[in-house]
C-alpha cells in the first residue's frame, strides 16, 4: 500500500509539475499577440490537457491510497462514501489533498479553450496553489521547526515545478518556437535552481541529522537527490554557455542535452517523492513533549524583554522566501536601470529596504515570534504588517521600477511582461480595488470579520493560517496606503480631499475596532493562546485588552503621518499648478498673447455689451 501511495504521489507531482510548465510557456514564453494565444500557444495545448488528466489522475489517486494507509485497509475498503466525506472535509490533510483535486479539475475544464494570457496567468497561480497545498500537512508540528521545513518545502516545489515543468515544456516545444522561449526561460531556470539547492538544503537540515542518521536509507536518498541536483545545475551552465554565443547554436544538440536533463529530472522527483512518504529520522532534542511543540511546533521562548524581542529569531522560511524574492527583484531592476545610465533615487530604496526589514521583523523575527505566544505580540505584530512596512513598501515604488524595467514585448504585437502588469492595473479588478471606498473595506473592515468572528480562531491553529494572516495585513496595508501616499502609477486619480476623508474615516473605525476589542468579555481565540500553557502569559483576557489598547496606540500614528503627509502633498501640488500657470501666462505674454485672466475679463465685457444691445 505504501509504495502504491509513493507511485500516485509521484503521477501527482510530475502531472503538476506539467501543468505547471505549460501555463508558464504559454503566458510568458512564447510568442502572444495583444494578450492572446498565438499557434506557438496553442501548441503547447495537447501537452496542458494530457498533463491536466495526469495531475487529476494523481490528485485523486492519491486521496484514495493515502486514505486506505491511514486506515489501514485496502483501497476497496476505503471507497466507502461516508469515510471518503468525513476525511475530505474533517481531517486536514484531507481538506488540503481535496482543494489540490480540486485545483486540478478546474485547470482541466479550462484546458480546452483558454486563450487569454491573463486567464493563463490565473490558472498558473491556482495550480502553485493547489500543487504545495498538501505541504502545509507534510511535517507534524511536534517534529520541530515547523515554519522552517514546511515553508523550505513549499519553495521548493514551487521552484522545481517552474524548473521541471518549464523543462517539459521547452522540450514539448516545436525547433521554430525554441529558439524564442528559451533565453526567456535560461533566466528563471537559473533563479529556481538557486531556489531549490537552498531551500533544500534547509528542509534537509531542519528535518534530520546528519551526524546520527548519514548512513539511513533517508539520508542516502537525500544524498543522491544532491548529486542529481549538482548534475542538473551543470546541465543549465552548459546551456547558459550555449545561449552565449547566439550565432552557433547547436539546437539539435540543445534537444538532446534537454532530453537528458529531463530525465534526470523524473528521477529527482521520483527520489522527492520517496523522501515525501517516509518519515525522516527526527533532530535530536524535538522529541520532549509540550503544549507549545505539539501546537506551534517551537518550544516556548522566555519571558519576553526589550533585548529578547529585538535580537530573537525564528526563521518563518516561507515569509523569508517572499521577501528575499522582493529584494532580489528590486536590486536587479535598479541594476538594470543603472547599466542603462538611468538613477534611482536612493530614498526609494531606504524605503523600500526598511519596509522588508520590518516585515521580516513581524514575521520572523523577536516579534514574530512572541507573536505566537501572546495575543498583544499578535497586535504589534499586525500593526507592523498593516501599518508600519507597507508604507515603507509603498514609498519605494516597486511597481514603478518593474513598469521601468520589466521585459516588452519581443514583437510589436507582444503584450510582453510589462504590458501584462499594465494590463493588470488597468483591469477591471484594478479599477475596482482602487476605489478609495473599497481599499478602506479591505483595510478596517476586515479587522472586524477577522476577529470578531469565528474566522480568527480556526486560522491560528494552522501554519497557513498564519501565513495568510500576515501576507492579508501586508497586502490591504499596501493597498491603502498606495491609495492615499503612493508614488506608483494609479488607474484611478484619487482628489487630495478623498484621501484625507478616508483616513479620518480610517481613523475612526479603528478606533472604535480597539475599543470594542478592549470592552470584550470574551477570548477571541477560541482558547488558543491558553492552550499553549505560556507561563509567563498571566491572564488571557486581560493580554487581550492589552492587545486592544496596543492596537489603538499603534494604528492611529501611521495613519497621522500620512495625513501630514497628504496636505504636504496636496500644498505642493497647488503650489506646483501655480508655478506651471504662471510659466504659461509668462510665455503667452512674451509672445503677444492674452493670458486666461485677460480672456476671461474680454468674455465678461462681451456679455455685458450683449445684454445691453438686448431692449
Amino acid at each position: 500500500m505504501n509504495y502504491l501511495t509513493t507511485v500516485f504521489e509521484f503521477v501527482n507531482y510530475i502531472g503538476g509539475f506539467a501543468v505547471v510548465g505549460s501555463l508558464l510557456s504559454m503566458a510568458f514564453l512564447v510568442i502572444n499577440k495583444d494578450g492572446y494565444l498565438t499557434t506557438s500557444g496553442e501548441k503547447l495545448r495537447q501537452l496542458l490537457k494530457a498533463s491536466s488528466v495526469i495531475w487529476v489522475v494523481g490528485a485523486f489517486g492519491t486521496i484514495l491510497f493515502t486514505l486506505a494507509q491511514i486506515l489501514g485497509t485496502t483501497v476497496t475498503d476505503a471507497l466507502d462514501l461516508t469515510v471518503i466525506r468525513s476525511f475530505l472535509t474533517q481531517i486536514s490533510l484531507g481538506k488540503y489533498l481535496a482543494f489540490q483535486a480540486l485545483m486540478a479539475t478546474i485547470v482541466l475544464i479550462f484546458s480546452f479553450a483558454s486563450k487569454k494570457i491573463e486567464l493563463l496567468i490565473i490558472l498558473l497561480a491556482l495550480s502553485i496553489a493547489g500543487l504545495v497545498a498538501p505541504v502545509f500537512e507534510s511535517h507534524a508540528a511536534s517534529s520541530g521547526s515547523h515554519s522552517l521545513a514546511i515553508g523550505s518545502l513549499v519553495i521548493h516545489v514551487i521552484a522545481l515545478a517552474f524548473w521541471v515543468g518549464g523543462v517539459f515544456a521547452i522540450g514539448a516545444l516545436s525547433a521554430h518556437d525554441r529558439p524564442i522561449a528559451v533565453p526567456r526561460f535560461s533566466q528563471l531556470a537559473l533563479w529556481s535552481a538557486i531556489a531549490v539547492t537552498l531551500s533544500g538544503t534547509v528542509n534537509a537540515w531542519a528535518r534530520m541529522n546528519f551526524v546520527e542518521a548519514w548512513n539511513s536509507t533517508y539520508a542516502l536518498v537525500i544524498i543522491g537527490k544532491v548529486l542529481a541536483t549538482i548534475v542538473l545545475v551543470w546541465i543549465g551552465y552548459l546551456h547558459r554557455k550555449t545561449l552565449a554565443n547566439k550565432d552557433s547554436i547547436n539546437w539539435v544538440g540543445f534537444a538532446r542535452l534537454l532530453t537528458v536533463e529531463a530525465a534526470i529530472m523524473v528521477v529527482t522527483v521520483i527520489m522527492g517523492t520517496w523522501l515525501s512518504s517516509n518519515g525522516s529520522p527526527n533532530r535530536p532534542g524535538v522529541q520532549e513533549f509540550s503544549p507549545a511543540i505539539s501546537i506551534v511546533g517551537i518550544p516556548t521562548p522566555p519571558e519576553p524583554s526589550i533585548s529578547r524581542i529585538l535580537f530573537s529569531f525564528e526563521p518563518n522560511a516561507l515569509m523569508i522566501g517572499i521577501l528575499s524574492l522582493m529584494v532580489a527583484l528590486y536590486v536587479k531592476g535598479v541594476l538594470v536601470l543603472t547599466k542603462r545610465g538611468d538613477k534611482w533615487p536612493v530614498g526609494r530604496t531606504v524605503a523600500f529596504a526598511l519596509g522588508i526589514a520590518t516585515t521580516n521583523f513581524a514575521t520572523s523575527g523577536g516579534l514574530g515570534l512572541y507573536a505566537q505566544f501572546s495575543f498583544s505580540y499578535h497586535m504589534m505584530s499586525h500593526m507592523v504588517l498593516g501599518m508600519i512596512a507597507p508604507i515603507g513598501l509603498v514609498l519605494g515604488a516597486p511597481m514603478t521600477l518593474a513598469l521601468r524595467t520589466l521585459p516588452q514585448g519581443r514583437t510589436s504585437d507582444e503584450r510582453g511582461v510589462r504590458g501584462s502588469l499594465l494590463a493588470a492595473l488597468h483591469s477591471k479588478i484594478g479599477v475596482i480595488a482602487t476605489n478609495p471606498i473599497v481599499a478602506l473595506a479591505i483595510f478596517d473592515g476586515s479587522l472586524f470579520a477577522l476577529y470578531f468572528t469565528d474566522l480568527f480562531s480556526v486560522l491560528m491553529q494552522s501554519h497557513t493560517g498564519h501565513l495568510f494572516m500576515s501576507l492579508h495585513f501586508l497586502a490591504a496595508g499596501f493597498l491603502f496606503f498606495f491609495i492615499i501616499i503612493g508614488v506608483d502609477p494609479n488607474p484611478r486619480k484619487v482628489h487630495y480631499l478623498v484621501q484625507i476623508v478616508v483616513l479620518f474615516a480610517a481613523m475612526s473605525i479603528h478606533a472604535f475596532f480597539s475599543v470594542a476589542l478592549m470592552s470584550a468579555t470574551t477570548l477571541i481565540d477560541g482558547g488558543f493562546y491558553a492552550s499553549l500553557q505560556t507561563p509567563w502569559l498571566g491572564d488571557p483576557l486581560a493580554d487581550q485588552k492589552v492587545g486592544g489598547s496596543i492596537g489603538w496606540a499603534m494604528g492611529e500614528i501611521p495613519i497621522l503621518i500620512a495625513l501630514v503627509a497628504t496636505f504636504i502633498n496636496w500644498m505642493r501640488d497647488d503650489s506646483r499648478e501655480a508655478k506651471r500657470i504662471d510659466r504659461r501666462n509668462a510665455r503667452q505674454a512674451a509672445m503677444g498673447e492674452p493670458d486666461e485672466l485677460a480672456n476671461y475679463n474680454q468674455y465678461l465685457q462681451e456679455l455685458a455689451k450683449r445684454d445691453r444691445k438686448e431692449p
